[in-house]
């Protein structure tokens, strides 16, 4: 069964580079980024594997957590570390799941036989504190992720899940925001005192409420 948004994330259990984890344990009251890579030494996973870890400091700054996943077992995992720290000039510095019979693959219905029977493509979950899925993406095997994207993306959510807000086309943190449709135009004159423009009567937009 194909996972969606706010449906809760799987828990499992499994090896990693970092060892044994629970992922509810592991994950806390943290959001986090589960993403799968078809097989270990393949090129663009590679790539990605070496950029998240680079990118590892602004995950943390934004209390999520990341955690990669391959079918393949945890001894090929550390051999492959050695060619992404090679390539990329980062060593991988977060958990990469070992998943060899298939079980968070199939939980998170990671395998889409069409492209693959065997391999999982390259899907992304955001989980949110409360074991929730925000965010899914499906990318192709043969098309490597923009994480940058995903970090802003995850900006938006952490936003919007504490304002009543919405972010519009294109935003990037600190540019302005639209209000949510089930606030009413007196209750938004309190809750953003900054004031608001109604471009359309369903188009406020009101400066980011979170930034001085």
């Amino acid at each position: 069964m194909a996972i969606r948004l706010g449906d809760v994330a799987p828990n499992f259990k499994a090896d990693t580079t970092d060892g044994p984890i629970d992922f509810y344990d592991w994950k806390g009251n943290s959001w986090a980024v589960l993403f799968s890579h078809p097989k270990d030494f393949t090129p663009v996973c590679t790539t990605e594997l070496g950029a998240v870890a680079k990118l590892k400091p602004e995950f943390d700054k934004r209390n999520v957590k990341v955690i990669g996943l391959s079918v393949d077992p945890v001894d090929s995992h550390h051999k492959w570390v050695g060619d992404i720290a090679d390539v990329t000039g980062h060593a991988l510095n977060f958990p990469l799941v070992a998943d060899p019979d298939r079980a968070v693959a199939t939980a998170y219905d990671m395998i889409h036989p069409n492209a693959s029977e065997t391999v999982t493509v390259r899907s992304v979950f955001v989980i949110g504190p409360d074991n929730k899925i925000k965010l899914t993406l499906t990318y192709p095997a043969s098309t490597g992720r923009n994480f940058q994207e995903l970090i802003r993306v995850i900006d938006s959510l952490q936003l919007t899940s504490g304002y009543s807000v919405a972010t519009p086309a294109d935003w990037k943190p600190g540019e302005d925001v639209i209000i949510a449709l089930n606030v009413s135009d007196e209750d938004a004159k309190t809750r953003f005192p900054k004031g608001f423009v109604a471009k359309k009567p369903y188009l406020r937009v009101t400066p980011q409420p979170d930034r001085g």
